[in-house]
């Protein structure tokens, strides 16, 4: 097969639109060649794109967007880099207009009509984007609410934040959903700063919502061999619940904690290990807390 003829060096990188192709002279056949991404009607990229580039995914659709339109909901979310559930992370990107007009309809796309005031928009990548508190409060229709909870938590995180709890309580009182509304006074009480990742946060909530209370989250145990930092701690009782998530299968960091957990053993905790599996049933994962918690208030 023949080569196809180079593309203007302005459009060798980026999504662009079939209107600026031929603006700059590119042909009708150039334009329909298979090694073009077509990620919307009317748009081209020179290179594919990968499924978690939602950045590059947006900006091709930015290109065909009217004016007062905006990136929403679960892409918002995913351009804040706030962690989804995987069912969560699909490829349509999400595009709200204002109300109360017509919600956009396009193949690859969600359209929403959405409430908004200049309050909820922001730039981000050179893109109209709702802010994290508004985007935090779009996903009480879409997630649960441990994993809204884990959401909220990164954008409070200390350190790093995108928000604090007040500017998103501010945001929840603009916000004109009904149907997330008892979901986002649920969660708001339950982001904390302090956690560190996703799945210590839907752990955590789900601790809770079965009636498991008294622990902290990230609490720092100092011993004579260091200081320790474990997921969730019942301090009096010296019991530290971790989860194992799949980036402990790298080798180097199963040793650094497999040593970890056995030093807080050897002082005296004692240290319940927990993976996705043990979520599937919640209820069974308290009950097996609770006994290693009377255990340990029995052994004192």
């Amino acid at each position: 097969m023949r080569r196809p003829t180079p593309l203007p060096t302005s459009l060798e990188h980026g999504p662009f639109s079939v209107a600026e192709a031929r603006g700059h002279g590119v042909s009708a056949g150039r334009l329909r060649h298979p090694g073009l991404a077509r990620p919307f009607h009317g748009i081209r990229l020179a290179e594919r794109i990968e499924d978690d580039d939602v950045v590059t995914l947006a900006r091709a659709l930015a290109l065909r967007l009217p004016a007062d339109a905006f990136l929403c909901s679960v892409t918002a979310a995913r351009l804040w880099r706030m962690p989804l559930p995987r069912r969560a992370e699909r490829r349509e990107v999400h595009v709200g207009v204002p109300a109360p007009r017509r919600a956009l309809a396009a193949q690859g796309t969600v359209g929403h009509k959405l409430g908004v005031t200049s309050a909820d928009l922001t730039m981000l990548h050179g893109m109209r984007v709702t802010t994290p508190e508004r985007t935090w409060c779009d996903l009480a229709t879409t997630l649960r609410l441990p994993d809204l909870v884990a959401a909220g938590d990164h954008l409070v995180r200390r350190g790093k934040p995108l928000a604090t709890i007040g500017t998103i309580a501010e945001a929840m009182t603009r916000h004109p959903g009904r149907r997330g509304r008892p979901l986002l006074r649920q969660a708001l009480p339950l982001l904390d700063a302090r956690a560190e990742s996703p799945m210590e946060s839907v752990l955590r909530v789900t601790l809770l919502a079965y009636g498991l209370e008294g622990f902290e989250p990230n609490v720092e145990v100092i011993t004579r061999s260091g200081r320790h930092r474990v997921d969730l701690g019942f301090v009096d009782a010296r019991v530290a619940v971790e989860y194992q998530g799949d980036y402990h299968r790298d080798p180097e960091q199963w040793r650094r904690d497999m040593t970890r957990i056995s030093r807080l053993e050897s002082h005296g905790w004692r240290v319940v290990q927990v993976n996705a599996d043990d979520l599937v049933d919640p209820g069974e994962l308290v009950r097996r807390i609770r006994r290693v918690l009377l255990t340990r208030h029995g052994d004192r």
